[in-house]
């Protein structure tokens, strides 16, 4: 009897003359650069360092495509793009010590955000590793331990017949939900070395689904068959997962309203007469969550910013569907599902009986959304609403949006409608500045049908304006709105509000359009009354370009601190 686990599969002919007549002259990086071809990857993005150049000299002789930016962070944010985008594994290529260790904001944003990213970095020569005090440049006592921390898994390799193998297991790794970023660390000399290993060929990883546990899925199908007043909260697990369309038919079936988070932008559609929109930060939608008698939580750990700023405090029951197992029941007691967002809705939807669903429910959503639009217009904020108004009239609707930490992607998180799944993307996982033109770099190489938008402050965008190097070398279809207020205009509010006067907020920025225009990037100052016009006309134009709206924009009202 053969079992499926005893099949092996046989090589051709021309793989067994390959594999016994490997090329000439190939090293330790040439076997990192045919794993990842070999498991898919097309484009890879990095920096080179002393330590990495194996690998980079490897991508000579291979057919990736290489994105080289130019901080490691960046290339960071770049990859984490590129893997949000495609859902695929974005390969990260770095060097040693300062180089590896510069990524970590950017790994730390991935992780936040469920982004699959894979890091491979060198690492000093093998017979420096195990934390002695060798005098290696850019030497730590235990590289990898600065990562575990913050991404899912960390490999090192030590001898040139790991790398396959470790590889494909942190590719594997990326991709099992939740997604997200990995580690491979590979010394120096295993890089340079000659190797005499065969030409990868093949490398199939196939990450593990997460399937609901069938008798909790039916106690929530129970519990959402028999509520009288069902609302949906959609997380970023529901794009991650692909899940948009059953997030929808379930939430007609249940005729539950639904609000998205920052993260799930455009998880349900936006005008849909159950859309609550994304007003997470307003007491009147934060109210109407508290009198569901059961909440549906998909994809979403109810962190600082959608529970409004935990002042939320649910009084029903609450089911949560969460593939992150840490974010489970975390800060809600509830019936906790750990899955897939894609297949529990499935499931859901495979469950829930027939019901007498609630003929207001789209009454009372509009109701909500009434209270919400009030509340901001009586602070006099229209300045703020046309500028957004205006972003989204000029932006196409399949382009995507990436938002720095800054008050306008502030009020996009509540205000902007996404149009589509998938399409709007923050740093809101991390908070960390400098965010929004990296990856939108990272976007761009990996869809160059549709231009895409990069959205900063002027101090978020002195993060990233070294990569404005990188948009004109490979001219990347980005435009670049750089809102330009004179400094960190959010903590200017906070410091004001808090202390009376703001402390080290203040900035002496450059001429925005002078620089980018000295890198060969078209720039344009506009004006809010000339910011549609101006924005369609960059994002209609190929190539990188950059427009600067120079504005003084203000925060709504918070709702959490009485």
């Amino acid at each position: 009897m053969t079992h499926d686990h005893d099949l092996v599969l046989r090589p051709t002919a021309a793989q067994t003359e390959a594999a016994l007549n490997p090329p000439p002259g190939r090293t330790g990086g040439d076997l990192v650069v045919e794993s990842l071809a070999g498991l898919g990857a097309t484009t890879v993005f990095g920096l080179p360092g002393q330590h990495a150049l194996g690998m980079f000299d490897a991508l000579r002789r291979s057919d990736l495509r290489y994105i080289g930016l130019r901080v490691e962070n960046n290339a960071g944010f770049a990859a984490d793009a590129y893997g949000r985008v495609t859902g695929e594994a974005a390969p990260l290529l770095l060097s040693t010590g300062p180089g590896a260790l510069t990524s970590l904001a950017a790994l730390q944003e991935a992780r936040a955000a469920s982004a699959p990213v894979l890091a491979i970095s060198s690492q000093v020569p093998t017979a420096g590793l195990g934390g002695g005090r060798h005098g290696y440049l850019h030497e730590l006592p235990d590289q990898a331990a600065s990562f575990r921390g913050v991404v899912k898994s960390v490999h090192t390799v030590r001898t040139q017949s790991q790398i396959p193998s470790a590889i494909a297991e942190a590719w594997t790794s990326a991709l099992t939900v939740p997604h997200g970023p990995v580690w491979v660390e590979i010394p120096q000399d295993v890089l340079l070395a000659q190797t005499p290993i065969p030409v990868v060929t093949g490398g199939d990883t196939f990450p593990e689904e997460l399937p609901p546990r069938p008798e909790l899925t039916a106690v929530a199908a129970d519990l959402l068959t028999r509520a009288e007043r069902p609302v949906i909260i959609a997380g970023g697990g529901v794009v991650r997962a692909d899940a948009s369309k059953k997030l929808r038919q379930l939430a007609e079936r249940l005729q539950a309203p639904v609000v998205t988070t920052f993260g799930g932008k455009g998880a349900f559609p936006w005008t849909h007469p159950l859309s609550l929109q994304s007003w997470l930060e307003d007491r009147h939608t934060t109210d109407f969550l508290e009198d569901a008698d059961v909440l549906l939580v998909v994809g979403s750990g109810l962190g600082e910013l959608s529970s409004n700023y935990h002042t939320f405090k649910p009084r029903g029951r609450v089911v949560q569907i969460e593939a992150d197992l840490g974010k489970l029941e975390s800060n809600h007691p509830a019936l906790g599902i750990h899955a897939d967002a894609r297949l529990a809705l499935q499931a859901l939807l495979e469950t829930v009986e027939e019901r007498r669903t609630d003929p207001t429910a789209p009454e009372r959503v509009r109701e909500v959304l009434d209270k919400v639009r009030e509340r901001v217009a009586a602070q006099e904020l229209t300045l703020e609403q046309d500028v957004l108004a205006a972003v989204r009239k000029a932006l196409p609707a399949r382009s995507p949006s990436f938002w720095d930490m800054t008050i306008l992607a502030y009020w996009a998180w509540s205000a902007f409608d996404a149009k589509a799944p998938n399409t709007m993307h923050s740093a809101q996982g991390a908070g960390g500045l400098g965010y929004a033109f990296p990856a939108a770099l990272g976007a761009a190489a990996a869809d160059p049908t549709h231009p895409v938008l990069a959205v900063s402050g002027d101090g978020g965008a002195l993060y990233s304006i070294a990569e404005l190097a990188t948009a004109r070398q490979y001219d990347l279809n980005v435009t670049w709105l750089i809102v330009d207020d004179g400094g960190y205009g959010i903590l200017r509010e906070y410091m004001t509000d808090a202390f009376g006067e703001p402390t080290a907020t203040e900035l002496t920025r450059p001429d925005y359009v002078a620089l980018a225009e000295s890198f060969g990037v078209p720039g344009v100052r506009t004006s809010p009354e000339t910011l549609e016009a101006d924005l369609a006309k960059a994002l209609a134009a190929p190539g990188p370009s950059v427009v600067v709206l120079p504005a003084v924009l203000r925060m709504f009202a918070p709702t959490h601190l009485g």
